[in-house]
């Protein structure tokens, strides 16, 4: 509380990811007030918690957006980092750090909490992957900023959808024997989500005397090994067959990764690099500024077992493809009219539909992930393995929710760019593609009261390539685009059947 009695002013960098989606509505339930900074505030919008946040564009490299960000701010979460953006991705960070520390220190911010990675005991900086490195020297960075500054330093962080869980579920699940890397035998202190939220909140009531790094974990100390075979318990799972091999490098341990996950190379070789030495902590004090409270912090088995609960009820909130990719493209959608950008190939399909406005809408909101794409499936099957092959997020990302969606959702290796709900889905591609893609799906209602789909594809070339790129796959189109407009048409009529033969409650 500050001295006006007018609850702690907290800025929320990341607020677009996996921690930062998650921090803010615990800031608010602890009475504080948010202010979220983003490259695109929109895509905050659709988030419960929306309405109760001030929403503010702007990028942590650019000192003049960062100021104005941090004007009247108590509290500055810093939970952003430029990994997977390109080989000089340190020095963003580093760049990006520097900014945000002498903005922080000028705007009179009373704290700066940061969250980094868990560095092993011993091995000299230069040694760590570039991951844990960059993580490491953002915290010293933060930390001689004249600000009081709170570095948290966590492992491997098990919640509903974070990455390093999606791996873990995905490996042990679908590899009942599996030929794994020798860092199969490293040991890890994983951590709850929960208690990595509680600490990131609590933080924001430290003394201003307390400037320094905190090792958080929970109270159990595993190989990877070891956390698949519990997974597979907690997950009630036959025991699996774990053979380890020394051959496998980080590189081909991350391929390895990719192929079986939906977590991709570019995601999955930091995490695999980070677990090449011990990470386990080495201090506690956290507890003496942050209590832990009865039963915390959780142990492995029992932040699994919240975490499946979430999956299994589709009730997580955030998921680590809810970060924009690295590098995909934010430039608006071109507009028929007067739109002077360049060539710009569309494929437009529309049909009318036997069944209310609103069957079609719940299948077009339900669409990708387990659902499918109601076309050749095969083909987005290739699609998306191609995408990998050629660092892409390929199609296995899926879908953070069954049935809803949300702007800023991924959605296999599409995004959500706009929804207006009952009407429009805008999805932008996020595939590697020689250009910008878009798809639009519409529900609409004709003169006569009549229910029509229109599905409309558009591409902006980029080069020579792009334009052959589009010749050569259009086609296709009938087949992909076509096929996926009935089979989407014919869904509708079957959810509007199968309703109307349900009993009346």
């Amino acid at each position: 509380m500050t001295s006006d009695g007018r609850g702690t002013l907290c800025l929320v960098t990341g607020a677009t990811g996996y921690i930062g989606g998650r921090l803010v509505p615990e800031l608010l339930a602890a009475g504080h007030r948010v202010r979220c900074l983003a490259r695109s505030p929109d895509r905050l919008r659709d988030h419960p918690w929306a309405g109760d946040v001030e929403r503010v564009r702007g990028d942590v490299t650019d000192a003049t957006s960062v100021a104005a960000a941090l004007r009247g701010v108590d509290v500055a979460y810093y939970l952003v980092h430029a990994l997977g953006t390109g080989e000089d991705f340190e020095e963003t960070d580093r760049r990006a750090a520097r900014i945000f520390g002498e903005q922080a220190r000028a705007a009179g911010v009373r704290r700066i909490v940061y969250l980094g990675g868990l560095t092993p005991a011993g091995v000299p900086e230069r040694d760590l992957s570039p991951h844990l490195r960059s993580r490491a020297e953002v915290g010293r960075i933060l930390l001689d900023s004249g600000v009081p500054t709170t570095v948290l330093r966590a492992a491997v962080v098990i919640g509903s959808g974070s990455a390093s869980f999606e791996m873990l579920r995905y490996l042990t699940e679908r590899l009942p024997v599996m030929v794994t890397p020798s860092w199969v035998h490293t040991r890890i202190q994983p951590v709850a989500v929960r208690d990595v939220l509680r600490a990131l909140v609590g933080s924001a009531e430290m003394p201003d005397d307390v400037s320094r790094a905190f090792d958080i974990g929970g109270p159990d100390v595993l190989t990877y090994r070891e956390m698949m075979i519990r997974y597979a318990a907690v997950a009630e799972l036959p025991r699996r067959l774990i053979l380890s091999v020394p051959i496998l490098t980080p590189g081909l341990s991350s391929h390895w990764v990719g192929l079986v996950t939906p977590v991709p190379a570019s995601i999955a070789r930091p995490l695999t690099e980070s677990l090449r030495h011990e990470v386990v902590c080495r201090e506690r004090d956290i507890a003496r500024y942050v209590p832990d409270p009865p039963g915390h912090p959780l142990g492995f088995d029992e932040a699994v077992r919240l975490a499946l609960r979430k999956v299994r009820d589709a009730r997580v909130a955030t998921r680590w493809s809810s970060a924009s990719v690295p590098g995909a493209p934010s430039d608006p959608l071109p507009t028929d009219p007067g739109w002077a950008g360049g060539s710009l190939y569309t494929d437009v399909r529309e049909l009318a539909v036997d069944a209310p406005r609103e069957s079609l809408w719940r299948v077009i909101e339900s669409i990708g992930g387990d659902n499918g794409w109601y076309s050749f499936p095969l083909a987005w099957a290739v699609r998306g393995r191609l995408d990998r092959l050629v660092g892409g997020v390929g199609l296995r990302r899926g879908r953070r929710d069954a049935a809803r969606l949300r702007v800023g959702d991924s959605l296999d290796f599409w995004r959500v760019e706009e929804i207006e709900p009952g009407h429009l889905l805008r999805l932008r591609a996020e595939m590697r593609l020689p250009g910008l893609a878009w798809l639009e799906m519409h529900a609409e209602t004709d003169a006569g009261g009549r229910t029509r789909f229109r599905q409309r594809a558009l591409f902006h070339p980029h080069g020579l390539l792009g334009h052959a790129y589009w010749w050569s796959v259009s086609p296709f189109h009938a087949l992909v685009f076509g096929g996926m407009a009935r089979n989407i048409a014919q869904a509708a009529v079957a959810d509007a059947t199968a309703r109307a033969r349900e009993p009346v409650r």
